[in-house]
């Protein structure tokens, strides 16, 4: 079993950056790509970022390419995301996920492990 831990959430103002940071636990073997999703208000979960269990491989929707940037410590078994230029339309939950599967996948059933969701507040 895996068990994922997001840090607590934040209120940023627009145009600063934040990094996002996950940490998991239990065994290695069974963590392979993660990945970042976010759930704003009154909408689906939807992914934002993924990466390969080598870090070679990473994956964005087309909505934060150039400001967001998603990396691992594999050693310390932490997932980050750095969000750059903030907006107020990046205010949602945001979720780490994680699949035994080493490989990159942008569909959020194709995850087994999830954290708890930390709220990232954008104020204008």
């Amino acid at each position: 079993q895996v068990h994922l831990v997001e840090f607590v959430g934040v209120l940023v103002q627009a145009g600063r950056s934040l990094r996002l940071s996950c940490a998991a636990s239990g065994r290695s073997s069974n963590i392979g790509a993660m990945g970042w999703f976010r759930q704003a208000p009154r909408a689906e979960r939807e992914f934002v970022a993924s990466i390969s269990w080598s870090g070679g491989t990473t994956y964005y929707t087309d909505s934060v390419k150039g400001r967001f940037a998603i990396s691992r410590d594999n050693v310390k078994k932490i997932l980050y995301l750095k969000i750059s230029s903030l907006k107020p339309e990046d205010t949602a939950v945001y979720y780490c996920a994680a699949r035994r599967n080493v490989v990159c996948t942008v569909n959020l059933s194709e995850y087994d492990y999830w954290g708890q969701g930390t709220k990232v507040t954008v104020s204008s």
